[in-house]
């Protein structure tokens, strides 16, 4: 175990290597070293306030989103890939914002590396989506993502993956519906349903059995704001989500949207 505890200080000490960033944009693709993003000229010291995954006040070097997205139209849809399988699910319009909420790519300096997340855990680098005043746009710690390495532009999730769409007879604003939004920008980016997905972190929620099916009472609503409530170990990585991030309302429209799914498995090969 000491051995185990020294060989995490002795990786954590070492200095990083340089990084790319894989940009790829449909009709056009780049990719930048860690160098050209830090000394790019829209490149700035940026503060952001309560940082998602660091919990406190955090200083970077930072690019706008909108100047490495320079091209994008607001109804585009973009994938951010992390190192660790985390496939968040962006629309570009709040990517591309000039004003209230704003998107920045942090940019970690090998010369000069962040802290670990955590105990034994590596930095938030090579890249991370940041963001300052979140609040305007209601930016959800998924759209936060770590340890990024590619942006890629994609279909909508419901083209790419027919098989987690909702019955077609349903009325647009359905709550099933508003779920199914919710589900796209809260949980797609740990996991799959029905088998699909592009995620490699958390477990499928309709294959074998959907939570729906096994969770009784409020546990649940409970288990998605405070998932360490009943069930704690040391590794979990699934957040809380507060009523600051997905409302009563929306908690409820989203657990309309698996339940539903429930009755739409599909049977892998």
């Amino acid at each position: 175990m000491k051995y185990i505890t020294f060989l995490f200080a002795t990786l954590f000490s070492l200095p990083l290597c340089a990084a790319q960033l894989t940009l790829e944009l449909g009709d056009h693709s780049r990719t930048w070293q860690t160098a050209e993003l830090l000394l790019h000229p829209a490149t700035q010291t940026l503060h952001v306030a309560d940082d998602v995954s660091y919990k406190r006040d955090m200083t970077y070097r930072a690019i706008p989103m909108a100047v490495l997205l320079e091209g994008l139209k607001p109804e585009d849809h973009l994938q951010a890939v992390a190192l660790d399988g985390f496939a968040a699910e962006l629309t570009a319009a709040p990517l591309l914002n000039q004003s209230g909420a704003k998107a920045w790519l942090a940019i970690e300096d090998p010369a000069r590396p962040w802290p670990p997340l955590s105990q034994s855990k590596p930095s938030a680098g090579p890249f991370y989506l940041v963001w300052t005043n979140p609040q305007a746009s209601h930016i959800s710690p998924e759209q936060w993502p770590f340890q990024v390495t590619r942006f890629t532009r994609q279909s909508p999730v419901a083209e790419r993956f027919p098989v987690l769409r909702p019955d077609a007879r349903l009325a647009a604003d359905s709550p099933i519906n508003q779920g199914f939004a919710l589900f796209q920008k809260h949980c797609l980016a740990c996991h799959r349903l029905n088998g699909a997905g592009d995620a490699q972190f958390g477990p499928d929620l309709n294959l074998p059995h959907n939570p729906t099916e096994y969770f009784s009472g409020n546990f649940l609503q409970q288990y998605i704001r405070d998932p360490q409530s009943l069930r704690h170990w040391p590794q979990a990585r699934m957040p809380g989500f507060n009523p600051s991030v997905l409302s009563d309302t929306e908690l409820d429209q989203l657990i309309s949207y698996l339940q539903h799914m429930a009755t739409r498995k599909v049977i892998l090969p």
